[in-house]
């Protein structure tokens, strides 16, 4: 059995803790490790770094991880440990992946890499020329609606590929009467909060992978609610954006459409669904389930609003069938980013990915500020 060393810093947070830790890497070592091409096991040995040792050693306690610390800079300076992930604030992020490079370790980490594109390109080139393995998380695209969507893709399903409809959100409560789903720097512009720089990081790697590279954008965002109560039951200004409202431009011809929004109920088939349409058929895919419509069992409608409507459109599309198991989205993305690390396998999900992400969000945002469209050139990293 082989080891390899893992820093994990914040983990403590809502996503390091539940997908990260608990249901990749804690995941993985219950199954004994990863399986290498050559047959051999590799057991990820994870240090927990973070700034409320009660938290770590608690989280180490109950998922029988014996190494956790407060002193980061300790952690980087064990040659011992070999790869740094962060799944810390937006604002923090460049800073310490930065200084895990110098210290010689591979990264991995969540989006946005930053939430300004000048220090997104400077830290992609700096992994790059340091010629250690680095990576960002992308993990819609391993969600088993969203690879079903990409099998119909390459089955040739769709024909002539058309447009996109993207809605994502939920209602996230302000916090009086009913406690956030999500922390109170998510609101707050001076924290790194804001939907656009957090989602639109999201859609620029969805697009560009399922539905064509994204060529222009035209954004425009809203703070729907004002004021929200903190996790200390204090009230304060919700300045960033809770909602976005984008469209895109992708290669091909194919237009994209998407609504991102923590002020919307939902009344759809999940928290997140993308309608896709081409001239030989439509699909709707969730997180999990899909369903598909041909053209040839496309029913025709007539427009009468003079009576009601006879058709039942959800009975006219088919589900796509769970024809083969589908791990969690997370730990698959892990499995094939420690396998890059150790055995040099194949991986295109660099820095590189992550500077496009901030790319589409700056833009989203310059283009609600500028009240027009902007193109998406070629980065140059």
């Amino acid at each position: 059995m082989r080891r390899i060393g893992l820093i994990m810093h914040g983990v403590t947070g809502r996503m390091g803790l539940n997908q990260h830790l608990v249901r990749s890497i804690a995941a993985i070592r219950a199954e004994g490790g990863l399986r290498l091409a050559n047959g051999d096991r590799v057991m990820p040995d994870p240090i927990l770094v973070g700034r409320d040792g009660g938290k770590l050693e608690a989280l180490a306690r109950a998922h029988g991880i014996e190494r956790w610390t407060t002193d980061l800079d300790a952690a980087l300076a064990n040659p011992d440990d070999t790869l740094f992930f962060d799944a810390g604030t937006t604002l923090m992020r460049a800073d310490l992946i930065s200084r895990a490079l110098d210290a010689g370790k591979h990264i991995y980490c969540e989006k946005p890499i930053s939430d300004d594109l000048e220090t997104a390109v400077a830290l992609a080139r700096k992994a790059k020329a340091s010629g250690l393995k680095n990576g960002v998380v992308q993990d819609k695209l391993f969600l088993p609606g969203l690879r079903k969507l990409a099998m119909l893709r390459d089955s040739g399903f769709f024909g002539r590929m058309l447009s996109v409809r993207g809605e994502f959100g939920y209602w996230v409560f302000e916090g009086d009467w009913q406690a956030a789903q999500r922390p109170s720097w998510n609101y707050r512009k001076a924290d790194g909060g804001g939907i656009i720089l957090d989602m639109l990081c999201h859609w620029r790697y969805v697009l560009d992978n399922l539905f064509g590279s994204v060529k222009a954008v035209s954004c425009l965002g809203a703070t729907h609610i004002s004021e929200r109560v903190g996790e200390d039951g204090k009230p304060y200004a919700a300045d960033a954006d809770d909602a976005a409202y984008a469209t895109f431009e992708l290669e091909g011809g194919v237009i994209a459409h998407i609504n991102s929004s923590w002020t919307v109920r939902v009344r759809r088939d999940d928290l997140v669904t993308f309608q896709v349409d081409g001239t030989h058929g439509s699909a709707v895919a969730g997180l999990t389930r899909c369903w598909t419509q041909h053209r040839v069992n496309t029913p025709k409608p007539v427009w009468n609003p003079d009576q009601p409507q006879t058709i039942d459109f959800y009975r006219t599309w088919d589900e796509v069938p769970d024809n083969q198991v589908y791990d969690n989205g997370f730990k698959i993305q892990w499995e094939m980013f420690l396998r890059h690390v150790i055995e040099d396998a194949p991986w295109q999900y660099t820095l590189v990915e992550g500077a496009k992400g901030v790319q589409l969000a700056v833009l989203g945002l310059k283009s609600w500020q500028e009240r027009r469209w902007l193109d998406v050139e070629p980065l140059e990293v």
